[in-house]
């Protein structure tokens, strides 16, 4: 009884009628969660590089890629995970989806601990493979290996970062994601300016917020809460977890890809404006992963909705998700173009003011790359979209077409017309291409899963008012 009654309340929230509001309201504590996740990453990079100085700021840029490579299992897991879970829930299914919870958990910290493992013993060879110099080689030793202690719970972090909107207790995820980063900070402050320990006492401090922001929710959901789900060991079954890990593929590929994406910006930047054009960029960057995390933060609050309602076969209220999703989308993007427009001085004068010729090409290039931003939330989405309806083939076509093929054609061959221009404007052009390929591919499944882009009215009111 305690568990039907637990499934209704489930069911009166991920299960409701969607309405903007409640959408907005309900997405809210995910995109604060995840803007606090980008802000405290720059929090590490100013402390590092204002008391380890340039060689040890240097050595975390290089090595942390390399760390994240494996963080990206907690997207993969979480991801993939919470869908199939949402689905389950939706087709009234508690005790199944309490099962692939479990599994899911389980898979996600035994790769995590295989991974962290296999790096923290290799580190010194794969950071020679990527040409690491000898002044920057044992600080990135440090620190990679350091991180490589905690980045098991730094995946379960993820993880849990989507199973707290499955759980419709985002709030709380929020909290201990605000409260993992704030001793981040704190640790930072001690450890690398209070103390003196430099790089090792960023890595520390990076640890502890790791371990605070995974082991926390671990036994949150170890205990009955007022979600149906719960953290149970169950029967160890192999299929649900490589469905997860496909299901959730794509997140994987496009963590990965904005890593390597990176590495051929840089490239392309130093042949066409020197360590200049990497500055830009790194600016630039930076505003990216805050806008980019509200568009991750929403879909983070949305996509379960969409797996409960596919689960339990509401057309109509999926239909409603997926159009009043791609409006907010467009919503969101108007209003980052105008924030990126309006604050393009005040955020390059802050980083990069000191050197007008830098100031001058940063602000240039900002503010080419913010017209970016109307259509970056739709194309995102794609992706995300499938992921929820458990279809991982298209889903990772989205991602692998997005960032492998689009992106990097156009990166290939403005550059050859336009020169440096070509590098920014590339970002412009590419976004409302994915946008078109997205809606595309979002019609052509619409039979297969019932949804419509466009509202129609009900046949029969219609009937009704002729007769």
């Amino acid at each position: 009884m305690e568990e039907q009654n637990s499934a209704m309340e489930n069911k009166s929230h991920l299960g409701e009628k969607a309405t903007y509001r409640g959408l907005l309201t309900k997405s809210f504590p995910s995109i604060l969660m995840m803007i606090a996740v980008s802000v405290y990453s720059l929090f590490d990079g100013f402390f590092v590089s204002n008391y380890g100085g340039s060689t040890q700021f240097a050595a975390v840029n290089f090595v942390y890629p390399v760390i994240m490579l494996i963080g990206t299992i907690g997207f993969m897991m979480g991801s993939g995970g919470a869908a199939l879970v949402a689905k389950k829930f939706g087709e009234g299914d508690i005790k199944r989806g309490n099962a692939y919870f479990f599994l899911c958990v389980l898979s996600c910290t035994v790769l995590g601990i295989v991974l962290s493992t296999i790096t923290y013993i290799f580190l010194p060879q794969i950071l020679l493979f990527m040409k690491a110099d000898e002044a920057m080689l044992p600080y990135c030793i440090e620190y990679g290996r350091i991180l490589c202690i905690g980045v098991t719970f730094f995946n379960l972090q993820n993880l849990f970062q989507n199973f707290f909107n499955v759980a419709e207790n985002p709030r709380l995820g929020f909290i201990v994601t605000v409260g993992a980063g704030i001793s981040n900070i704190a640790f930072d402050a001690i450890f690398v300016a209070g103390l003196g320990m430099g790089i090792v006492g960023a890595a520390i401090g990076t640890v502890i917020g790791q371990v605070l922001g995974g082991l926390l929710p671990l036994l949150y959901f170890c205990k009955r809460n007022k979600s149906p789900l719960l953290l149970r060991p169950g029967i160890f079954a192999l299929r649900p977890i490589l469905r997860m890990m496909g299901n959730g593929l794509s997140e994987f590929i496009t963590n990965a890809a904005v890593s390597i994406l990176t590495i051929f910006i840089n490239a392309l930047l130093m042949d066409y404006y020197g360590e200049n054009g990497v500055s830009a960029y790194g600016v630039i960057a930076y505003l990216w992963l805050i806008f980019a995390a509200t568009f991750i933060g929403f879909s983070m609050s949305v996509c379960p909705k969409i797996s409960y309602q596919f689960g339990a076969k509401n057309k109509e209220e999926l239909s409603s998700l997926l159009r009043k999703s791609l409006l907010l989308y467009l919503g969101f993007g108007v209003i980052e173009v105008i924030l990126a427009e309006s604050l393009a001085y005040p955020i390059c004068y802050a980083y990069v003011g000191y050197d007008q010729a830098l100031f001058d090409l940063t602000i240039y290039a900002f503010r080419i790359y913010g017209l970016s931003y109307l259509f970056l939330g739709i194309s995102m989405f794609g992706s995300a979209f499938f992921t929820a309806l458990n279809n991982a083939l298209v889903s990772c076509l989205i991602s692998v077409g997005r960032l492998f093929v689009i992106e990097l054609l156009l990166l290939e061959l403005l550059p050859l017309g336009l020169g440096g221009d070509g590098i920014w404007i590339s970002f412009v052009i590419s976004q409302p291409i994915e946008t078109i390929v997205v809606l595309i591919l979002m019609a052509a499944f619409s039979n297969k899963y019932g949804y419509s882009l466009i509202h129609r009215k009900k046949k029969d009111g219609e009937e009704g008012q002729e007769a």
